[in-house]
């Protein structure tokens, strides 16, 4: 469905993204995990268009992206990001339309289609009609989600999309999400920073170091077979600290 050809980014002196090939399977969930700054936001936004490789090729279905075919393929894409990225000045129901009004879809269509990702996301039909101001941060991640849904993409993007959540709601959306990856059954590539949120969806693991992919695989690979002595560290540093009351001493 995707794949990077050798593909580096760099920022001036600043190289966010050594050169990196992989392919992703469609249907599968990826997800995107590492420290602060390592290149996993970087390659989400190659992967969309929103910036263009220094060196390499990104593919689409096995075609290059380029500035000509851009447009089609983002139609082909559905991003979401923290708080859901919706516009302030229009509701709910009007950030969701945007693309399918811009290309020319009737309001019966735009109507249905509304409705079915309402049901989808679980967000009530009213809600739809307020402004994100008046929504609560899993609401809006919902809307966000709508949105990005809309045009039916193949690829679905979502970076870092639960951060900004408190424990509970993100606990709910993540069981939510899950579900809905597994019912459309779309390539998902998704960002976070979190050992055991990676784990709750992925399929498969790229674990991500100062522009570096230091390994893939599943998250019983990443624990009990790093590939480096940083990812291990990584993980151990996110052990929850309830762990040491299973142990005698505490410790």
């Amino acid at each position: 469905m995707i794949a990077f050809d050798g593909v580096s980014k760099s920022y001036g002196d600043t190289l966010a993204l050594r050169p990196t090939t992989f392919a992703l399977e469609p249907g599968k969930t990826t997800v995107l995990i590492g420290p602060s700054g390592c290149g996993k936001s970087t390659i989400l936004r190659l992967m969309i268009g929103l910036t263009r490789p220094t060196a390499g090729v990104v593919r689409f279905e096995g075609a290059p992206v380029t500035a000509e075919n851009m447009r089609a393929i983002r139609h082909r894409m559905g991003y979401v990001i923290q708080e859901g990225g919706l516009f302030p000045h229009l509701t709910a129901r009007a950030n969701v339309a945007l693309q399918a009004r811009h290309l020319g879809w009737s309001r019966e269509r735009i109507e249905a289609r509304m409705r079915a990702l309402a049901a989808l996301v679980r967000l009530p039909l009213a809600r739809l009609d307020d402004y994100p101001t008046r929504l609560s941060g899993g609401q809006r991640q919902r809307v966000g989600l709508m949105r990005a849904l809309m045009l039916d993409p193949d690829a679905l993007l979502l970076d870092e999309p639960l951060g900004a959540l408190d424990p509970m709601i993100r606990a709910e959306l993540q069981s939510d999400l899950r579900d809905i990856f597994r019912r459309l059954a779309k390539t998902v590539v998704l960002v976070t920073h979190d050992i055991g949120e990676a784990g709750h969806f992925g399929d498969v693991i790229f674990f991500l170091r100062a522009g570096d992919i230091l390994q893939r695989g599943t998250l019983r690979e990443l624990v009990f077979h790093p590939a480096d002595p940083f990812v291990e560290a990584f993980i151990n540093a996110q052990r929850s600290p309830l762990e040491s009351l299973h142990t005698p001493d505490g410790a």
